[in-house]
């Protein structure tokens, strides 16, 4: 699989705003930074937050449950390094946001109860 999907209007996110879409059942967290939109796994691999209620430090986007975080832009765990977010491609078409999904499998999800 290799879709572009509808996810939402490009006027309904400002700049340093993110939330939840989904796109065919995949949840994604949707960031609006000054330099465009990003897309990122909704479900934060510590412990499952969703990143589209998190919050925004810059490009750093903070789990809401213990506040890991992560650079909006490529998924990097800035808390973790080993725990990246899977990121997903965007782009604006007629005033629209769309994402990408690719066969590539979501990031397993891990509950690591030592982590906190």
């Amino acid at each position: 699989m290799d879709t572009w999907c509808d996810v939402a209007e490009a006027g309904s996110l400002a700049p340093g705003n993110c939330r939840t879409v989904e796109a065919r059942g995949v949840r994604i967290a949707l960031v609006c930074l000054d330099d465009g939109f990003h897309a990122v796994e909704d479900a934060c691999p510590h412990r499952g937050g969703s990143m589209g209620s998190g919050y925004l430090d810059g490009c750093t986007l903070h789990c809401p449950l213990h506040g890991w975080a992560y650079d909006a832009r490529s998924g990097f765990g800035i808390t973790r390094p080993d725990k990246p977010l899977r990121t997903f491609s965007t782009r604006i078409q007629e005033g629209r946001i769309w994402v990408r999904l690719t066969d590539k499998p979501p990031a397993t999800v891990s509950h690591d109860e030592d982590l906190d």
